[in-house]
């Protein structure tokens, strides 16, 4: 990342690059640390349930209270249904120093929009008035929000929410261009992006379909957009925040990641859990190795941190060696 500001959210400025998105199960410190060294300009935490932080979960405790220095700017990604939850939330959550608030109006996930959060918030817009009213008084950092276009396709009020957001005080807004119906299929509306672009003052983060650099160009050029946000691309191919696609990266950048980022992992939990997390990370990067039935089961097996590395080192070598 250059030391140029892109952007800013309230007084935080935010540097050239592209944003990591805030993920369930992916976006943990380890893995946010090495976006950024890639050139991720921004971070998002997994996104944190208000309710875990109000009752001290061991889940909200290991996962939440993780920032290294290098991670910020970083923003803390809230979800309910309670306004009063989500901010006495906050008030705990302060203490780990985030740069702003995040306000998660975009979960499509079943367990979490049919109760009335995430994407069940654009059912009601004066509830997510609320939640900017009372967070923007409750704290001084800047409150921001992730959101889709709408429930589904006849009811795309993403303008009316994007307009109350900053009305009550947003400080920035990232879309996710598809409904909360599509979920993650389908092709994202760009084109909606550019209407709440046009229709705001704040920064706007667009969300959806970029998965090559070619594809971060466009939705930059198609929606004016302040940046683009990286969501499950960031999975297979970690080197787009490099702007590089997933085809130009040599094996022995592939191998230095992995190594790195497990180093990272085993810093942040017991080494069997991080071996375990640490699976799917390895399932996503090596997929081009087209990894049979058998390698898999014995690449996974392994209880040892080297054992697991000198297995990677040597499919990676075999796909080197094989002929083309």
């Amino acid at each position: 990342m250059t030391n140029s500001i892109r952007f800013s959210i309230g007084n935080i400025p935010v540097g050239e690059g592209l944003v990591v998105a805030p993920m369930d199960g992916i976006t943990d410190s380890a893995f946010r640390c090495m976006l950024r060294r890639q050139g991720a300009a921004l971070c998002y935490t997994e996104f944190i349930n208000a309710r875990d932080v109000l009752h001290d979960s061991v889940f909200f405790t290991r996962k939440t209270t993780r920032v290294r220095d290098e991670e910020h700017p970083i923003g803390f990604q809230i979800y309910d249904n309670d306004p009063l939850n989500i901010v006495e939330a906050g008030k705990k959550l302060v203490h780990y120093r985030p740069d702003f608030f995040d306000i998660n109006i975009g979960c499509s996930v079943a367990r979490v929009a049919n109760r009335g959060a995430g994407a069940g918030l654009l059912l009601d817009p004066a509830k997510i008035a609320e939640i900017f009213d009372r967070m923007t008084d409750a704290f001084t950092i800047p409150i921001t929000a992730k959101i889709r276009l709408g429930w589904n396709a006849a009811s795309q009020n993403y303008l009316e929410i994007s307009q109350l957001i900053q009305e009550h005080g947003g400080a920035m807004l990232a879309v996710h261009a598809r409904t909360k119906e599509q979920g993650f299929e389908g092709k994202a509306n760009w084109a909606a992006i550019r209407e709440i672009k046009e229709s705001l003052h704040i920064p706007v983060i667009g969300n959806g379909n970029v998965n090559t650099v070619a594809e971060v160009q466009s939705m930059q050029q198609l929606t004016g957009c302040d940046a683009v946000m990286i969501g499950r691309a960031a999975l297979p191919n970690p080197w787009l925040f490099s702007l590089r696609d997933r085809d130009a990266i040599s094996n022995e950048e592939v191998f230095a990641f992995l190594q790195e980022l497990l180093q990272l992992m085993l810093e942040d939990y017991p080494e069997d859990a991080a071996l375990i997390l640490f699976r799917k990370f390895v399932n996503h990067i090596l997929k081009p190795l087209k990894m049979d039935r058998d390698q898999k089961i014995h690449l996974f097996s392994h209880t040892q941190p080297p054992e697991l590395l000198h297995t990677i080192q040597n499919l990676l070598d075999l796909r080197q060696n094989s002929p083309s």
